[in-house]
């Protein structure tokens, strides 16, 4: 499809990257293979809009994957963090900031009495995997097809072919052996988890799940899911670990625990945590987490850990998000209203997933539930979708099976824009 914006300078970034980067970027989403084209290079942001190397300006529904919930470069926060950068950059010693974070998650998340931070989600899940296994003295766990929960070795597993008993690895350099304690069931799919357990009888130390699947595209949990898994980790002396690092004050302060009433004994956080900045955080009850070195025997370590310029920006934000709540009426708000115009537009072509400020736009007739279900999206369709949002300043995810993150910045005006976008894509289609 012809472009109406000019990437030039993009481009030629593009072929310089390849050079120096693998695929010419430093995480595999970015180079836009998912759909086809080169991708743009950003320069800034701010507020709701990123603006790429070429002046091109775009309203942006990435937010760096989900932590910008404020916007981009929200002035109390970039105040805090030029304050916080004035004392030095990183101490690798204690600090009260660290301390100050850390009571503000377990006030947020009455679970997380007791939290470690870490510097990235990969990190905050692989720690509390071990803990896990620490604590129940076992060494199998269960994680869902299609939900993501970092590149940790024993996490980047599928299916095998016809038994949800065998996981083999989803990356080159995974050893089998690093795969052989990790089980996969179905999301959304309760006898898949009742089958693992039972033939798996005393060997599970936990379960780990995207309380909302994000990873596949927006899937929300079945209803009485996720009360099913609670129950059945409970029965089998297995731990529940709610990966929130999409989810975590994202679906409200509580996250999706909160939102769906259904409290995990760990949870994992990601960069949101951090108000944009590197950081993660994993947590639970304190006779759980007390096992962590140097107050138990399970060994994990960082020197940017609590890093003194993340944990100023995350302060911040989480007390922004306190002092109004009404952000997260508005952003989900919003976004029903694009959902809303996705589904005037294109009918029962498409499903439209959507869980508060979270939503995904799948292009196929069958109701998305589940990892099978998402893979019936025609990805060629959303592909020539993406690219004709991206050229007239919608700025979405280049792949279809990623989530549409909302902020506080969107105003008004850029919902009307957007919809109206859309609509004019179903109105250029309809005279193809």
């Amino acid at each position: 499809m012809a472009g109406t914006m000019n990437h030039q300078k993009s481009e030629q970034l593009y072929e310089r990257a390849k050079k120096c980067l693998p695929g010419g970027v430093n995480s595999p989403v970015r180079a836009y293979l998912a759909v086809g084209r080169a991708p743009v290079f950003i320069e800034r942001a701010k507020g709701p809009y990123i603006y790429d190397v070429d002046g091109n300006s775009y309203i942006d529904y990435v937010g760096s994957w989900g932590p910008c919930i404020l916007g981009h470069a929200h002035p109390q926060v970039t105040e805090a963090v030029r304050r916080a950068s004035e004392n030095g950059l990183t101490y690798g010693a204690p600090t009260q900031k660290e301390i100050e974070i850390a009571e503000m998650i377990r006030d947020c998340m009455p679970s997380m009495e007791v939290s470690r931070l870490v510097s990235s989600g990969t990190e905050a899940v692989m720690s509390a995997v071990r803990v896990a296994r620490g604590f129940t003295g076992r060494d199998k766990i269960v994680k869902f097809r299609g939900c993501y929960h970092g590149h940790a070795d024993d996490l980047l597993v599928k299916a095998g072919s016809g038994a949800l008993t065998q996981s083999v690895p989803d990356s080159l350099g995974v050893p089998a052996d690093c795969t052989k304690n990790t089980l996969i069931a179905e999301y959304n799919d309760e006898a898949s988890v009742q089958r693992l357990f039972e033939t798996n009888r005393g060997q599970i130390a936990a379960l780990i799940v995207e309380p909302v699947a994000a990873n596949m595209g927006v899937v929300p949990p079945a209803e009485g899911f996720l009360p099913f898994l609670r129950e059945i980790t409970r029965q089998n002396g297995a731990l529940l670990i709610f990966d929130e690092v999409i989810t975590g004050f994202r679906l409200g302060l509580g996250g999706a625990q909160q939102y769906y009433g259904v409290e995990p004994d760990l949870t994992t956080l990601g960069k949101i945590v951090g108000g944009g900045m590197p950081m993660g955080a994993y947590g639970g009850r304190r006779e759980i987490m007390h096992l962590v070195a140097p107050a138990g025997p399970v060994y994990q370590a960082g020197t940017l850990s609590g890093n003194p310029i993340a944990t100023a920006a995350g302060i911040t934000t989480l007390r922004l998000l306190r002092e109004q709540p009404q952000i997260y009426d508005k952003i989900a708000a919003h976004t029903e209203t694009i959902a809303d115009a996705v589904k005037d537009a294109f009918g029962d072509q498409v499903q439209v997933n959507r869980v508060g400020s979270l939503m995904s736009v799948f292009f196929t007739g069958e109701r998305v539930t589940n990892y099978e279900t998402a893979t019936t999206s025609d990805t060629v369709k959303y592909a020539r979708y993406f690219g004709y949002l991206l050229e007239h300043g919608i700025y979405t995810a280049p792949s279809q099976f990623e989530a549409m993150f909302l902020s506080a910045a969107h105003q008004t005006e850029d919902i009307e824009k957007t919809c109206d976008v859309v609509r004019s894509y179903q109105t250029q289609l309809s005279m193809d």
